[in-house]
């Protein structure tokens, strides 16, 4: 998660350094637009972490076992994707991006190998986004169905699997959503977004307090 956050100074840089008010216009937007949905990703993290009892990527798999985050974790899951969309720059939130709102973004002055390593790193934090999704709702490499024949079939596969069925979901959003107005964009980070995955937050925090829920570790 921290280090997913100095993307934002590699952007800020490219569009400075680019010596265009439309590349650097495009750059602070982008920059704007990670750090606004970063904060909610942020207490998504927290509450699966509470969940898991752990940091462990391995450990918050194992927690899954039993059943997948996403189900008790419905809402924040459907915060996360969406943060992630925005996050990746992905449809419906390419604002940075759009031809039809500042020219072509960020990159509109770079050209051959240059333009093309922006695009791979935007698509390898696509797949680093789609699998961090998987271990922290999906249940990982853990198999849907916990039975023969699924069983036999390798933790690797479903991991994979997973990790492509979350890319679908990107590519099925940008296919059916309008893209969103900057003012909206905003609004659905801070407003919404930020109370919703901090007031549950809170409210997994006290559930599992209450209910003594809350996973003990040996000492």
């Amino acid at each position: 998660f921290a280090i997913s956050s100095l993307g934002v100074y590699g952007i800020v840089i490219a569009g400075w350094a680019s010596n265009s008010k439309y590349a650097f216009l495009g750059a602070m937007r982008s920059a704007a637009q990670m750090v606004s949905y970063e904060v909610s990703m942020g207490f998504v993290i927290v509450t699966v972490l509470l969940c898991a009892g752990s940091l462990n990527l391995t450990e918050i798999v194992r927690a899954q076992e039993t059943v997948w985050f996403f189900i008790p974790l419905f809402p924040m899951f459907i915060v996360f994707f969406i943060s992630t969309l925005a996050e990746t720059n992905r449809a419906p939130f390419d604002l940075p991006e759009g031809e039809s709102e500042i020219v072509g973004g960020f990159h509109v002055e770079y050209g051959a190998m240059t333009f093309g390593l922006f695009f791979l790193g935007e698509y390898a934090n696509m797949i680093l986004m789609s699998a961090m999704t998987t271990i922290l709702f999906l249940g990982g490499w853990l198999s849907p169905i916990p039975f023969a024949p699924f069983t036999w079939v390798p933790g690797p596969i479903w991991f994979i699997a997973k990790i492509c069925l979350v890319l679908f979901m990107f590519i099925w959003v940008r296919a059916t959503f309008p893209r969103f107005r900057y003012d909206q964009l905003m609004r659905l980070g801070w407003k919404v977004f930020l109370p919703l995955s901090l007031g549950y937050l809170v409210l997994t925090a006290g559930v599992l307090l209450a209910m003594d829920w809350l996973p003990k570790h040996p000492v």
